[in-house]
């Protein structure tokens, strides 16, 4: 079969299944199944599969049917500036998730050699891509996630950061490292109960710790706040990425440890979703 008609196919089963983007997905698991970029597949549409790569293409569109996220099946999602590795033990980068760089980069534009934290590095997306911007920077990562941490130190060699950056497996609670210039951190901040509502890619397959924000969607805030205030250097800066519907609540319990509030940036969807403080 020639790759065109095999996308196609591969886009009515996902269309059928009610996946969004069904044609795009297509393409990209073609890529993924024949071990090439998605420009070749476009300039090579007729040129014939074969058989292996045809099954192996299938069973991953029978997969994303199923509503495994794309970015799961091919280990990757591309994130401010660099691809990063993925797997389901991390939660995928978003492009919500990319005000906190763009703030951590305008905020530290006269900085040098400053020392950052991420609370609940993840996959490293938002620490390293601050890394890869600023190469006098150094970062520290903790998280209770071992298999995050591994994930993350791939990324870091692969964006050519590793020797500048720190990995700790520990609670936020329970880590008493250093002081920082500047926090950065997206908790979970989805209420407990609300989990099951979310788009079935999240709900289903990301992982539920990454998600869940406790009964009120505040509990880990709270304690990354609480923190945060302990670790920050005085007049250090912490940008926190938060619920589209807790800027008000979030910004009492900041005011309560010590932080002024400089600004909240709104994402895409014109929803406030990071707050820029500074502890005083």
């Amino acid at each position: 079969m020639k790759i065109n008609l095999a996308i196609i196919k591969g886009s009515e089963i996902l269309r059928s299944k009610f996946i969004p983007n069904s044609q795009l997905d297509s393409e990209i698991l073609m890529a993924e199944s024949i071990n090439k970029d998605r420009n070749y597949i476009l300039l090579n549409s007729n040129k014939n599969l074969k058989e292996n790569d045809f099954n192996n293409f299938i069973n991953l569109i029978r997969m994303r049917a199923q509503g495994n996220p794309v970015a799961y099946l091919t280990n990757n999602k591309f994130f401010w500036n660099s691809n990063f590795y993925v797997t389901n033990d991390t939660l995928i980068p978003r492009p919500d998730s990319e005000l906190v760089v763009e703030s951590a980069i305008k905020l530290t534009k006269q900085k040098n050699k400053i020392h950052i934290l991420d609370i609940g590095v993840g996959s490293g997306c938002i620490l390293l891509s601050i890394l890869k911007e600023r190469e006098n920077f150094y970062g520290t990562g903790i998280d209770i996630s071992e298999k995050c941490l591994k994930i993350t130190k791939i990324n870091a060699i692969n964006l050519n950061v590793n020797s500048r950056l720190k990995l700790y497996k520990s609670d936020v609670d329970k880590f008493n490292l250093c002081k920082y210039d500047l926090i950065v951190s997206n908790p979970p901040y989805i209420i407990k109960n609300k989990i099951k509502y979310l788009e079935r890619d999240v709900a289903e397959f990301e992982p539920r710790k990454a998600l869940d924000g406790g009964l009120d969607g505040l509990s880990e805030i709270r304690k990354v706040i609480k923190k945060a205030s302990e670790l920050i250097k005085k007049s250090g800066k912490f940008i926190l990425e938060i619920g589209f519907d807790q800027k008000n609540k979030v910004i009492k319990i900041l005011n309560k440890e010590g932080f002024y509030i400089n600004c909240t940036q709104k994402d895409l969807g014109k929803n406030d979703r990071c707050i820029v403080s500074t502890k005083i």
